[in-house]
């Protein structure tokens, strides 16, 4: 069984993320989804809040798994027994970034592979920023996030900005 991780912060998880994972697993017979929870970033949603958004769009798919890692993705990737990452892209600008960030994991555990999926036109405009966003602004959400994450953005900034 062939096992890949795809990491990110996913505050929240938008239809581009979801559009990778389905594509994936056309590739690997099951995907972890590795939420990081220290990422430096300042996140709307708790850990616990995005892991159940992962797992509420993908609930029907268990070959899909939510697992939150602190520390480094390698140490995070050697414990789980996977050597495969799958990170999506949407620009040019994300391609120099990833790519940086494989060649470090590479020197860290050369065993690991890093996959790179480009994004569908359809989705490649959407970033979790530009998501929360919208929601922060009152704006609809309507395929860009699973129903059940623009359900939880609206409660999320109910009462206006």
């Amino acid at each position: 069984m062939t096992t890949a991780i795809y990491p990110g912060t996913f505050d929240p998880i938008t239809l581009g993320h979801v559009n990778i994972i389905e594509r994936g697993l056309k590739i690997f017979d099951r995907i972890i989804v590795a939420v990081a929870s220290h990422s430096g970033k300042d996140p709307v949603f708790t850990i616990e809040e995005r892991l159940e958004l992962i797992r509420g769009a993908f609930k029907n798919d268990q070959r899909v798994t939510a697992e939150s890692f602190d520390g480094l993705l390698v140490d995070f990737a050697r414990r789980k027994g996977v050597k495969i990452i799958l990170r999506g892209l949407r620009t040019v600008a994300d391609f120099e970034y990833e790519l940086q960030m494989s060649l470090a994991n590479k020197k860290m555990y050369p065993e690991m592979e890093t996959l790179f999926m480009m994004t569908e036109g359809a989705y490649s405009y959407f970033s979790s920023s530009l998501i929360k966003e919208i929601a922060r602004l009152g704006g609809c959400l309507r395929g860009m996030v699973p129903e059940n994450v623009e359900e939880a953005l609206k409660k999320k900034f109910a009462g206006g900005v």
